[in-house]
Parts: structure tokens; sequence; C-alpha cells
């Protein structure tokens, strides 16, 4: 148990790295460096570098739970893929073929995916509960 607390806290801190790490990449063109093509780059990749780093915490965090933990987790990201897939490829369609006025932003599906995850989880878990 310590040892998945320890994977759990360990994902948190690249999470909110990568999450601090979008931020600067995606704000600090505009409020800190005034499009200075250079630092931009940087930090996008230094946000890459922060996301591989989450994923393989996300990866060790897995390995460390028992069968049924991995059998859930593993459930729901099959849900979460699927779901994305239909939905990102659907939205998208709507946006090419003009049947909405917005264009199709990356952050709604992302938004689905967090959700879809979450839920998915809360219900698969009271199944096996």
């Amino acid at each position: 148990m310590k040892t998945t607390r320890k994977h759990i806290l360990n994902l948190a801190g690249w999470t909110w790295s990568w999450v601090a790490t979008l931020a600067l990449a995606t704000f600090g063109p505009i409020y800190i460096w005034d499009d200075h093509q250079l630092l931009s780059i940087l930090f996008v990749g230094v946000n890459f570098a922060n996301g591989v780093a989450m994923l393989i915490a996300n990866r060790n965090l897995f390995n460390s739970l028992d069968e049924l933990q991995r059998k859930i987790q593993l459930e729901a990201l099959g849900i979460t893929l699927g779901l994305a897939v239909v939905i990102g490829i659907s939205y998208s369609l709507l946006d090419t073929t003009n049947l909405i006025a917005a264009d199709a932003e990356i952050g709604f599906l992302v938004g689905i995916i967090g959700i879809t995850y979450f839920v998915s989880l809360l219900i698969i878990r009271k199944r096996y509960a």
C-alpha cells in the first residue's frame, strides 16, 4: 500500500508539473516573453518532456496495482479511448462540414475524456465492490 501511495504522489507531481509547463507554453508567449520563438519552442519541448515523464509515472502506478485494480483501470481506459475517438471524429466532422458555427476545439475533447474516465472509474469500481 505504501508503494502505491508513493506512485500516486509521484504521478500527481508529474501531472501538476505538466499542467504548469502547459500553462507556461500557452500563456508565456502572450504575457511573459512577447512571442519570442526560441523560448516558445523551448517551453513546448519542456512540456512534452513533462508529459512523457507523466506517462511513465502513470505506467509505474498501474504496474504497482493488483490484478483487480488493473482490470478496472483497463476497462475505464478502453471506454474512454473508444468514446474519445467516436466523439472526436464526429466533432471534427461537424466542423469540417460546417454543421456547427464554431471551430472544433481540442479542449472540448480533453474535457470529455476526463469526464468519461472519471465516470467510468466510478461505475466500474462500484460494479466490482
